[in-house]
C-alpha cells in the first residue's frame, strides 16, 4: 500500500469513528469507549510511557467519577488526562461550581497538574456536543492529510467549537497542528496545551517504552 493510499485509509478511518461517536450524543446515551480497540497500536505510537498512557486512563475515569459524586447534573465537564496533567472544559452555572470541579480534580491521585477551562453558562445541548465531535474528527483527518507531523502524537478535545491541542511535542509541530486546526472549518479558537520537548528529545521518545 502505497503512503497516498495508506493516509486516505486513515483519514476515511477518522472521519468514520468522529460520525459514529456522533450517534450516541445525538440519541441521548453515555458513550461507551471501547479501551480495547485498537488501545495496544495507540501506545505503542503514543510518545507518553506505557505507564502514563495506563494512568492517564485511570486519572479520566476516577476524576469523572468523583465529579459526579460531587457535583451531580449541576455541571458538564469533560475531563481529559495527558501525561497526568488534566484538561477540564465543559459547563458550570457558577464560578463556585466552576472551583469546586478543579477542587475535586486536584484531589484525584497522580494528577500533575489542572488547566480549568470550564466556562460559567447553560449546559450545551446534545447538537452542540455532536458538532464538537464531528469537528474533533475533522481536524483530526487534517492533520493526516497535512502530513507535517504524526497526528498520534497529538490529542484533540472540541468544546462549543473550540479546539483543545495536548501532546507531547516540538514547537515545530505544535505551531504546524495550531495553523491545521485554525483552518478547519468551524473552529472558533485554538487553545495550545501541549508540553514542549526538543527534536532530539522527539527522537529519543520515539524508542521509548517502559
Amino acid at each position: 500500500m502505497n503512503n497516498k493510499t495508506l493516509q486516505a485509509s486513515r483519514r476515511t478511518l477518522i472521519l468514520g469513528l468522529g460520525a459514529a461517536a456522533t450517534l450516541p450524543l445525538l440519541q441521548g446515551c453515555f458513550p461507551l469507549v471501547a479501551g480495547g480497540v485498537g488501545a495496544g497500536a495507540a501506545m505503542v505510537a503514543d510518545r507518553r510511557t506505557s505507564g502514563a498512557y495506563v494512568e492517564d486512563e485511570g486519572i479520566e475515569w476516577r476524576t469523572s467519577s468523583a465529579l459526579r459524586d460531587r457535583l451531580g447534573d449541576a455541571v458538564h465537564v469533560n475531563v481529559t488526562s495527558f501525561n497526568r496533567n488534566v484538561l477540564l472544559t465543559g459547563e458550570a452555572p457558577s464560578e463556585a461550581h466552576r472551583a469546586e470541579a478543579e477542587r475535586v480534580a486536584g484531589s484525584i491521585a497522580n494528577v500533575k497538574g489542572i488547566v480549568n477551562e470550564i466556562q460559567v453558562a447553560g449546559t450545551s445541548s446534545l447538537t452542540s456536543r455532536g458538532n464538537d465531535s464531528l469537528i474533533t474528527s475533522k481536524v483530526k483527518a487534517r492533520f493526516v492529510d497535512s502530513a507535517q507531523f504524526s497526528a498520534n502524537h497529538i490529542k484533540v478535545v472540541t468544546e462549543a467549537g473550540t479546539v483543545f491541542l495536548l501532546g507531547i511535542v516540538t514547537r515545530r509541530e505544535a505551531d504546524a497542528a495550531t495553523e491545521v486546526a485554525r483552518r478547519t472549518d468551524g473552529v472558533r479558537k485554538v487553545v495550545r496545551v501541549f508540553e514542549y520537548i526538543t527534536d532530539q528529545q522527539a527522537r529519543q521518545l520515539e524508542g521509548k517504552k517502559d
